[in-house]
């Protein structure tokens, strides 16, 4: 607006050689941009914005609460846990410039990722689809609610994808009670949706007994049949609507096992005259240990998310022996299967989550499994591998198998829990309708 008194003082002649230098001017500042903004380290692709791909949160406002919450895909005679991965060429939904959650060691576009077709999949079910995850219905069915994440890394790596995938919608603020950071929580203002996440790698008591220990990964005192208080208590406390459990990854370190106060033996230990137990046996016990914690929580009446393990993908030797994940494609599910301990592993979660079910039932309680150990053994890829640090940096896991790049394979998590979500809406309804 302010132009035009000014361009008004010149003639059309005058004028002339002034726009030129002025277009001249602008080509040569739009060439020399890319060269210091910092989206040119990353191809075009990855800073798309997706948004356009995504109703508004405005439409949700016009559709009933019924039909938003009855929305399936042949939900009732599909197994969405069992399918293939397909490629998504709409992949990503945000980058690591985009999101601010994103945890350094899982951050591989930074520490200079090459290849980017790892982040261009999503899971296809077999025999029905799995829609993407919508950030605006996600957050429109959790307004005045609240969900957790306790366990280790691997959830913490879950919850950090679903704040960057609803970034793009909202940020949170931060409303921890303290600088504790193993114990955070946000909240979403427009929503009155409280996010939270509870460091318990073992879900159980443990106190690390030598920060060394044989494998030089520390040694652990767990006490098998003693939930760990510090999420017990704030569960308890808080009321959640949701709790999504994980763990397995920790109980390989070397750790001495505990029952009534009393070492019952050890994996690992090295210690003279303990027997030494295999690492499914602490497992099982804590993990049997913590569902029936929850099943006696008499103020929590929400719904428990068991998410099954999300198996590593070391190649070429042990994490501490060479071992390395630089594969760049998933694999089709004829191509692996499951073995070792981390079939082990799932095998116990799947056996204990439908004893909790069974005894949760009785109580009121409500357990579901997240099953997503077929959908991540597929994706070999998905690993920061050597791109979670700089070169040369003196890290203990140096290529890294075990968490997930964000943006990555772990995004399409929410995909599966919307999914489930949406039948507990489902559910939920159904029996509103029963009771009138």
């Amino acid at each position: 607006m302010e132009l035009l008194p000014f361009w008004r003082n010149f003639s059309t002649a005058q004028r002339t050689p002034r726009i030129l230098i002025l277009v001249s001017l602008t080509l040569i500042i739009l060439g020399l941009i890319p060269l210091y903004h910092p989206f040119y380290r990353y191809p075009a692709n990855l800073v798309v914005d997706h948004s356009s791909k995504i109703t508004s949160s405005l439409s949700y406002g016009t559709t009933t609460k019924y039909q938003k919450i009855i929305e399936q895909d042949d939900e009732d005679t599909c197994d969405v846990f069992i399918g293939e991965w397909v490629h998504n060429p709409d992949a990503p939904y945000y980058t690591n410039l985009t999101c601010w959650a994103i945890h350094e060691h899982q951050n591989c576009m930074k520490y200079g990722r090459p290849d980017i077709d790892f982040l261009k999949w999503r899971w296809k079910p077999k025999g029905c689809d799995l829609p993407i995850f919508n950030p605006y219905q996600f957050l429109d069915m959790m307004r005045n609610k609240s969900m957790a994440f306790i366990g280790d890394s691997v959830g913490r790596n879950q919850m950090q994808s679903l704040i960057c995938l609803l970034s793009r919608v909202e940020y949170p603020i931060d409303i921890s009670y303290d600088t504790d950071q193993n114990f955070r929580r946000w909240k979403y203002t427009t929503y009155n949706f409280t996010l939270a996440a509870y460091w318990s790698p073992f879900l159980v008591t443990v106190k690390e007994s030598d920060p060394d220990g044989p494998s030089h990964t520390g040694l652990f005192n767990l006490y098998l049949d003693e939930p760990d208080p510090k999420w017990t208590t704030q569960i308890e406390n808080e009321q959640f609507n949701y709790l999504i459990l994980n763990s397995a990854h920790w109980y390989t370190r070397c750790s001495i096992y505990y029952e009534k106060n009393q070492i019952i033996g050890c994996h690992y230990c090295g210690l003279p005259n303990i027997t030494d137990l295999s690492i499914n046996y602490g497992y099982q016990k804590a993990l049997k240990t913590t569902l029936k914690a929850i099943n006696s929580l008499e103020n929590f009446k929400g719904v428990t998310f068991v998410r099954t393990i999300a198996p590593s993908h070391f190649e070429g030797g042990e994490w501490n022996k060479g071992g390395n994940c630089v594969r760049q494609g998933p694999f089709r599910s004829n191509e692996t299967t499951l073995d070792g301990i981390s079939l082990e592993f799932y095998r116990t979660q799947v056996e204990e989550f439908k004893i909790a079910a069974k005894e949760g039932k009785k109580k009121g309680k409500r357990f579901r499994l997240l099953d997503m150990t077929q959908a991540m053994l597929l994706r070999p890829d998905g690993h920061p591998s050597k791109y979670g640090h700089w070169p040369n940096a003196n890290v203990v896991l140096y290529n890294d198998c075990v968490h997930w790049c964000l943006p990555g394979p772990i995004d399409t998590w929410s995909d599966f829990l919307l999914h489930m979500l949406k039948l507990e809406g489902r559910r939920a309804l159904e029996e509103s309708l029963q009771l009138k």
